[in-house]
């Protein structure tokens, strides 16, 4: 079990955050190399998030010595309380299965958080996504806040849709108020759901940034167009972990 974990720290080692070039997937060509990225998003029993975040703290090691985790936050803000979100990154659905099976051979993981952390769980959630092809997975600048805006958008996918909704991303990044970290499309999951990863300086620095976009004409045009495809939209404050990758 020593020399498999070694393996894929080694494996892990090699994959950074480096941007990377995509392509979209289910009504279009397909991610040339595979990557995909998991979300999840976790939900706990009233009063128990707290000693979830500390078990995970001391044993987060022990799990990306098998993957790259790219960040896991705790949500402040949008939907149900006591929440973390986290990205997983994987090469492969070969990849990802050999992560798994490795992790539930894992004597040390599975005793100091699988088993502790049962009772405290009330619900998981996850989807897998891809990046879309006009996307970089970007890292931010220095520490601060993220916004995930999820998009549910009307049957037909990105040849329906995909033009409209890239140019109303685009013009909210040339206002720069915001970095954009990620666009993501889900494969397994809700379908026809898009997800915008953003990152703010401060909590108090995106809704000043909104007020801006909401006077740009670029922006209200895109954006017109663009909720002609839309069926509904929600977003998350994360603020993200000691941990996380991208802070």
């Amino acid at each position: 079990m020593l020399a498999l974990r070694r393996s894929l720290t080694r494996a892990v080692a090699a994959r950074t955050l480096a941007p990377q070039m995509c392509s979209s997937f289910a009504t279009g060509p397909r991610q040339h190399d595979g990557t995909f990225y998991e979300f999840r998003t976790y939900c706990f029993k009233p009063s128990k998030i707290d000693e979830f975040l500390e078990i995970l703290k001391k044993n987060i090691h022990l799990r990306t010595a098998y993957s790259e985790l790219v960040g896991f936050w705790r949500v402040e803000f949008g939907g149900r309380t006591n929440k973390v979100f986290h990205i997983w990154k994987y090469d492969s659905f070969a990849h990802r299965s050999e992560v798994r099976k490795a992790l539930a051979k894992d004597k040390e993981w599975q005793e100091q958080y699988v088993i502790p952390n049962l009772a405290l769980i009330d619900k998981q959630e996850f989807e897998i996504t891809y990046l879309v092809p006009w996307c970089k997975l970007e890292k931010p600048p220095k520490e601060g806040v993220y916004e995930l805006v999820t998009f549910q958008m009307k049957p037909g996918g990105p040849a329906l849709w995909g033009d409209a909704f890239k140019r109303a991303v685009n013009a909210h990044v040339e206002l720069g108020y915001s970095k954009l970290v990620g666009v993501f499309h889900t494969e397994y999951g809700a379908l026809n759901r898009v997800h915008v990863l953003w990152w703010n300086e401060s909590a108090d620095s995106r809704p000043a940034g909104r007020h801006l976009s909401h006077e740009d004409p670029r922006v209200v045009a895109a954006v017109r167009e663009s909720v002609n495809y839309l069926v509904s939209q929600q977003n998350m404050l994360l603020i993200p972990t000691s941990y996380s990758p991208l802070k």
